[in-house]
């Protein structure tokens, strides 16, 4: 029999990490720090908001654009917090997800050999969305412990090849908040060379210590180019909803339309009707206390890694953190010895890099967006290292 596979699929690696990982989690149950996903139950309010919608019978095929409702939820959102007015009917659309968004984003907007400037460390499914697209990923590697962005070389990156500056913020491994002078080089990059920006903003309501998450799309001359992503499990940790959305101005929202049209089409209606409730009428509030939770929980796992013997790099933003460990060849041998004798799962560093590291870098990275039995049974088994 011949091969049937497309030579797309053929160029796609696994991402055999993360499989490994959750195998090994289920093999040996130890305590599982890899994954990003909440093990504590989701507020009874969204629960709530859920059952209502499927109650009220909005249980038919949403709008090919998402519902109204939640469209709506998201420009004012977007007006209220940011004072930046995007069209509900033109210019945002629900989608399954923020990898949807991401990928219908590339689809619509890079054609082949087009250059895509991305930062690594970064999510496993931002390289295979480029790639898919045609697109020829440029890495920026951010280094330890601050992750700095540096205006030479990150300049030097740009050409008339350049069709789009892919950011994370705040950013997921490292925690990194951008901050104004990043955003704003990297506005004045795009304009420079007439370049796009995709900013996944995923974990906007999760930045601690004062830091401020400012969207991309409201430095001068950014709204015409930006392409926000963002979600709603992350901040609600309901991460099973797959409920996320774009946001950009009318002619780049069509494109990725397009493409959300025929491959998506219609998102689930009770859970965006849900979401929709949940974003017009949570307080302030909720939000204040949800950062007080992770800060302490960023601080406890933080703790416990320090009387472990490794060295954590505090995170601003998101619900991960990466730590430096010594004494191991590399990372996965690391992560192996965490599961098979510590009782931990945790992400090698390397699986979300591209380029080879220094190898004075030993990183691995932790999620802390766990209940507090979860990260006091992590900490025993850590202590066990020292």
């Amino acid at each position: 029999m011949r091969n049937y596979k497309s030579t797309r699929v053929k160029n796609l690696s696994p991402n055999s990490v993360f499989s490994n990982m959750t195998l090994v989690a289920q093999d040996r149950q130890p305590v599982n720090l890899a994954l990003g996903a909440p093990d504590f139950p989701a507020p009874n309010f969204l629960k709530q908001a859920a059952i209502a919608a499927i109650q009220n019978d909005i249980n038919q095929y949403a709008s090919v654009r998402g519902l109204l409702s939640l469209r709506q939820a998201i420009a004012n959102r977007m007006q209220n917090r940011h004072q930046i007015t995007y069209n509900p009917n033109t210019e945002i659309i629900i989608t399954q997800g923020a990898t949807e968004a991401i990928f219908a984003t590339m689809q619509g907007l890079i054609e082949p050999g087009d250059e895509v400037i991305l930062f690594e460390p970064c999510y496993t499914t931002y390289l295979p969305a480029i790639l898919l697209a045609g697109g020829i990923p440029r890495f920026y590697t951010l280094l330890p412990p601050n992750w700095r962005i540096d205006e030479t070389k990150l300049s030097a990156m740009f050409s008339a090849k350049t069709k789009l500056i892919f950011i994370n913020t705040p950013h997921n491994p490292t925690g990194k908040v951008f901050n104004n002078s990043e955003l704003a080089l990297i506005a004045n990059l795009c304009q420079q060379y007439d370049v796009l920006a995709l900013s996944d903003e995923v974990y906007a309501d999760v930045i601690f210590d004062d830091k401020q998450h400012v969207p991309l799309c409201t430095y001068p001359g950014m709204y015409e180019r930006t392409i926000t992503v963002s979600t709603f499990g992350k901040t609600f940790g309901v991460t099973g909803w797959k409920v996320g959305w774009t946001i950009a101005p009318s002619p780049l929202a069509e494109a990725i339309m397009r493409i959300h049209e025929y491959t998506c089409g219609s998102g689930t209606a009770p859970m965006q009707e849900a979401a929709a409730q949940v974003l017009t009428t949570t307080s302030v509030n909720f939000y204040t206390d949800i950062i007080a939770q992770y800060t302490a929980k960023r601080n406890y796992l933080c703790d416990i890694l320090n009387k472990s013997g490794l060295k954590p790099i505090v995170p601003y933003g998101t619900y991960f953190l990466m730590a430096n460990f010594f004494g191991f060849v590399d990372d996965i041998e690391f992560c192996n010895y965490l599961s098979a004798e510590i009782g931990i799962t945790a992400i090698p560093a390397s699986s979300l890099y591209h380029n080879k590291l220094p190898s004075d870098i030993k990183l691995v990275r932790f999620a802390f967006c766990k209940k507090q039995e979860t990260l006091k049974e992590a900490g025993m088994r850590l202590l066990k290292m020292r």
